[in-house]
């Protein structure tokens, strides 16, 4: 893409790797550049950094956590695990089905549309974020209190706070369609491999389990967010989808000598010079040690969101054969020859598009085959397979058994789409009540229940894949047989849009092999593709 002129949001942009990409943008003379950190504490040095050498680039500051509802962005998680109210309202954001947690809500859409980025570059460390919440041993929590029978509300909603699956979905839901809202052309995530690159024979990062379940759980939620960015690379009107994941130690910042912090703390100096029982040191109001009130102040190296190491730490972690190093400006200088177009081969997305194991001739061919024989058992065996209801939610197996009711109350897509909606609600209900009990039997014992031409009776069997959801929403669409005139107008529409579409009659390798024909019989299969692909935008764009 073209970065001159372009607006960029940096998530994590006050960070060690997102301030050298901001750094090599501002070459390329983009017109706004928003950096963002957690904090207004982190974000609003940073941009002011950057406008020191911006050479007229806006520079903006955003702050705020990207996984949280805007009104609860700035607040500390420990704060809002002590609000009820914000408890509640952030697990409900978290686990909600899709649509009941406005996405307008969210930080990170907030942005998005606002500041309507052509280039998102992601420097967050999502897995860390998410994992480090130790759902492990708030699970090992919530079991002990229920063995003493003391579960409370407040400790289930504490548990499923750290549940990181459902943040990253979430995350990936505002991620998304605030991206397409906002017309954003490219979106890179510098990601992570947990381990700094290192397996999991890692001897340090919560060494005592070599690894723990904590740190694994950080690199499954690093691999999960890989393959969805993987599937947003396939997603056709999505932004160019690139992952750069380093895989060693990234430093450094700078080097200095000062008071040390960690987790955003000053070390403070203690002492002890009087021996303490071991049976009595650690037991809860044990003492005997002196806070002297001065700060830890030595030589360190500023390694960014992983804090600041000591000379003989960083000798370590950084040794050959150990985590070594990759710089921040090497990651930088491959963001952005990836974003123009020049590939690397550090896109771990187009890594994965060249891996893995796509259609092939073979079995393109032999599909022939397969159809032509499951045509011929169903000639020798009397029956029609229609669906069995194996692939949920049911949406395919209604729309087929619906297809196959019109098929055979229509001989051609050109004559349903002359139907009365009205009298095809009918004959609908005529055939299978009255005449096709075969597939009126299969469409119940499969779990689809059959609602009749007026709206207010069904017939139903013993499963019912989708229950009515008690909130009056109509639920037919999703899982039933929908019998109605208004559903049969809806496929009259649809059989009007292919007979009005411009027919391709050529007979080269571009003509459209899987168009349906207006006057051909009605098959069942075809229609349904073409809902998928011309209603639904779900069809493949890479093979």
């Amino acid at each position: 893409m073209e970065l001159r002129n372009s607006t960029v949001l940096l998530l994590g942009g006050s960070g060690l790797v997102g301030m050298a990409v901001a750094q090599r943008l501002l070459a390329y003379g983009p017109r706004r550049l928003v950096i963002t950190g957690l904090t207004r504490e982190e974000a609003e040095p940073a941009a002011e950094e950057l406008r020191a050498n911006a050479g007229g680039v806006a520079i903006d500051a955003a702050w705020g956590n990207i996984f949280a509802p805007a009104d609860l962005a700035t607040r500390s998680r420990d704060e809002i695990l002590g609000d009820p109210a914000a408890r509640r309202r952030l697990v409900e954001d978290y686990v909600a089905p899709y649509g009941q947690s406005p996405l307008d809500e969210n930080l990170l859409f907030t942005w998005l549309v606002d500041y309507r980025p052509d280039l998102v570059v992601d420097c967050v460390n999502t897995a860390t974020a998410l994992a480090y919440q130790d759902g492990h041993a708030s699970a090992l929590s919530l079991l002990r209190a229920a063995d003493q029978g003391a579960v409370t509300r407040e400790g289930v909603e504490r548990h499923l706070l750290t549940l990181p699956l459902p943040q990253l979905i979430r995350h990936l839901e505002a991620l998304v369609e605030g991206m397409r809202r906002a017309g954003t052309q490219t979106y890179v995530k510098i990601g992570t491999s947990g381990t700094g690159g290192m397996g999991l024979n890692i001897p340090y990062t919560h060494s005592e389990e070599k690894p723990s379940r904590t740190l694994m759980s950080k690199s499954a939620v690093a691999g999960a967010q890989s393959l969805l960015l993987f599937l947003l690379g396939r997603t056709p009107g999505a932004p160019a989808t690139i992952e750069i994941k380093p895989t060693a130690a990234i430093a450094w910042r700078r080097l200095g000598y000062g008071a040390i912090r960690r987790r955003g703390r000053t070390i403070e100096i203690v002492d002890c010079e009087r021996p303490l029982p071991v049976a009595g040191a650690f037991a809860p109001g044990a003492s005997g040690w002196t806070c002297t009130g001065q700060p830890l102040e030595n030589v360190f190296i500023d390694v960014g969101e992983n804090g600041v190491f000591a000379r003989d730490e960083f000798e370590t972690v950084s040794a050959l054969g150990q985590m070594e190093l990759v710089t921040p400006e090497e990651i930088a200088e491959t963001v952005v020859m990836e974003v123009q177009g020049r590939p690397t081969g550090k896109d771990v997305v187009a890594a994965l598009d060249g891996a893995t194991f796509g259609p092939t001739y073979r079995a393109g061919y032999l599909r022939a085959a397969a159809v032509d024989g499951l045509a011929r058992l169903e000639s020798e065996h009397g029956v029609r397979s229609i669906a069995f209801e194996m692939l949920g939610p049911p949406r395919l197996t209604k729309l087929l058994y619906e297809a196959y009711a019109l098929g055979r109350l229509r001989s051609s897509v050109r004559l349903l789409a002359a139907a009365d909606p009205s009298h095809l609600a009918r004959e609908a209900e005529a055939l299978l009540r009255e005449r096709d009990h075969a597939i009126r039997r299969q469409i119940l014992s499969v779990g689809l229940p059959i609602l009749l031409s007026d709206g207010a009776s069904v017939l139903r069997g013993e499963t019912v894949v989708v229950h009515p959801d008690g909130r009056g929403t109509d639920i037919a669409p999703r899982g039933w047989v929908d019998l109605r005139p208004s559903n049969m107008e809806q496929w009259v529409r649809r059989a009007r849009s292919i007979v009005d579409a411009p027919r391709d009659r050529g007979n080269g390798s571009g003509a459209d092999w899987m168009a349906v024909e207006p006057d051909a019989p009605i098959a069942p299969a075809p229609l349904a593709v073409w809902i998928f692909e011309h209603e639904d935008g779900g069809f493949r764009v890479k093979r």
